[in-house]
């Protein structure tokens, strides 16, 4: 069976075991890492069938490398709230790598440059507490270091937030970037002309 029809039928398997539950269905979204190799993906898809989850979309970005080289995916998926933590457990046991998971809906989007040595601080310790103290989801980051990571590099990120929190993000990345001694650009936005 090709990968396509096997997805297919852990997806038809899903609908069938939601059907079996008493409880109400939830969207939620997960985002991985995966290994650029053959048959991943199907790998990390399936504990969500195995689990009662219902595929939603995926969202693969192959072109794109996380901080760690690997290939991020986030999967928008259904299933009751009990059967969630099994879902999220079942992907840990099958050694995908789940960056995040839970029932969060971001309303807003919005992108920073950071300007520095960003490599030499620490580029994935700040990403994290980015995502952590600002409590923001980082889904995009393109890097530029024209003169190699020793020297001063460029970092675009797009963050993923709650609708009407973009204040006090840019707080936040604000205090990050003064601490690493990085230049924060933020997008210009209109006035009241």
């Amino acid at each position: 069976m090709d990968a396509r029809k096997q997805v297919v039928a852990m997806a038809d398997e899903s609908a069938e075991d939601e059907a079996e539950t008493d409880g109400g269905v939830r969207a939620y979204t997960v985002r991985l890492e995966l290994v650029d190799e053959p048959g991943e993906l199907l790998r990390a898809l399936a504990p969500i069938a195995d689990n009662g989850g219902n595929l939603l979309s995926i969202h693969h970005e192959r072109g794109n490398i996380t901080p760690r080289g690997h290939i991020p995916v986030e999967v928008d998926l259904e299933s009751p709230p009990e059967r969630f933590d099994e879902i999220v457990e079942g992907l840990r046991d099958a050694g995908v790598n789940v960056i995040q998971a839970g029932a969060e809906h971001y309303g807003e989007e919005l992108s920073v440059v950071l300007v520095g040595h960003i490599v030499e601080n620490d580029l994935s310790g700040t990403l994290s507490r980015i995502e952590d103290e600002a409590d923001a989801v980082v889904q995009d980051l393109s890097l530029a270091a024209p003169d190699g990571t020793d020297a001063t590099s460029s970092a675009r990120i797009r963050l993923a937030i709650d609708s009407g929190r973009s204040d006090q993000v840019f707080e936040v990345v604000r205090s990050i970037g003064a601490e690493k001694e990085f230049t924060v650009v933020e997008p210009l936005v209109g006035g009241d002309a």
